[in-house]
Order: structure tokens, then C-alpha cells, then sequence
């Protein structure tokens, strides 16, 4: 008899098949038997075009950034290198030469 895997919502060892889903008779969650369940826990975070992004990744900027609180501008076509991930609205962190470090939104970068 082939084992189950665990429910990735609850860890409960009592899942079953149901078709081409496994279902979970104590949290009622059910998953795709393709899914990976390593990867359901992890935001993908993507930029303009749609690329995914990881931390020490090379963005440029795609539109002209106001910084608040400061007159400077960051210009389109900015390279921004060594970018970490962050939980929130503005989902990167960086430092931008001549600026200093900042957060930008993923939608306003695109990767290099």
C-alpha cells in the first residue's frame, strides 16, 4: 500500500486520494497531487514583467520615483544591485547609490 503524504495545512497522517486531489478528513483542506508542498508556504514575488525575484538579484527602476520626504528623484533606468526581500507593501529592500537605502514595490522594478 503506498503512503499518503501529510496534510501540508494541519500535518494530519490521515489524508486520502480523492481522484486527482488528496483531501484532509480533519481540516477539510485539499491539495493537487502535483502540487509541491514545500512551495505552498513562500510568497513569489515578481516584478513588472512578471519575473520572479529573489534576494541579491539586479533590478532597474521602470518609472521616476519621488523619495518622500526629500526632493531627490530616482530616475528610470536606476540599476539597483544586491535587493532583499521583505514582507510588507514595499517588498524590497535596498540601498541605491547616491540616495541611500530605501523599499521599493516590486511593480516599479523589473529585473535585469
Amino acid at each position: 500500500m503506498p503512503s499518503l503524504p501529510p496534510c501540508p495545512a494541519c500535518q494530519s497522517i490521515y489524508s486520502y486520494d480523492d481522484g486527482n486531489m488528496f483531501v484532509c478528513p480533519e481540516c477539510a483542506h485539499e491539495w493537487s497531487k502535483d502540487a509541491d508542498n514545500n512551495t505552498s508556504d513562500e510568497k513569489i514575488i515578481s516584478d513588472a514583467n512578471g519575473n520572479a525575484l529573489r534576494d541579491g538579484d539586479t533590478v532597474s527602476v521602470i518609472k521616476d520615483l519621488k523619495v518622500k520626504g526629500s526632493s531627490s528623484v530616482v530616475k528610470v533606468g536606476t540599476k539597483v544591485k544586491n535587493i532583499r526581500l521583505v514582507e510588507g507593501d514595499h517588498d524590497i529592500d535596498c540601498k541605491i547609490s547616491g540616495i541611500g537605502p530605501m523599499k521599493l514595490k516590486s511593480i516599479f522594478v523589473k529585473k535585469v
